[in-house]
């Protein structure tokens, strides 16, 4: 017999994908709340942008990491 948590990742697995990040949000905030989501994503966009600033990181075009991503390269 599935567990209720089974039985509910099943359920969700049905759901389209925009559905499925929807509920992920709304589960993350239960448990978060959605300042510490927010204040989680603005730390992380701060951390990314310095990297660029000081030359640690290099942009990629989207069109080329979708590529990757895909892997298509």
């Amino acid at each position: 017999m599935a567990s209720r948590l089974e039985a509910l990742e099943a359920e969700a697995m049905d759901l389209p994908p925009e559905e499925r990040v929807k509920l992920a949000d709304r589960l993350l905030a239960s448990v978060f709340g959605d300042n510490d989501i927010e204040e989680a994503w603005a730390s992380e966009v701060e951390r990314r942008v310095a990297e660029i600033e000081v030359g640690r990181i290099q942009m990629v075009p989207a069109a080329d990491a979708i590529a990757r991503a895909y892997g298509d390269q």
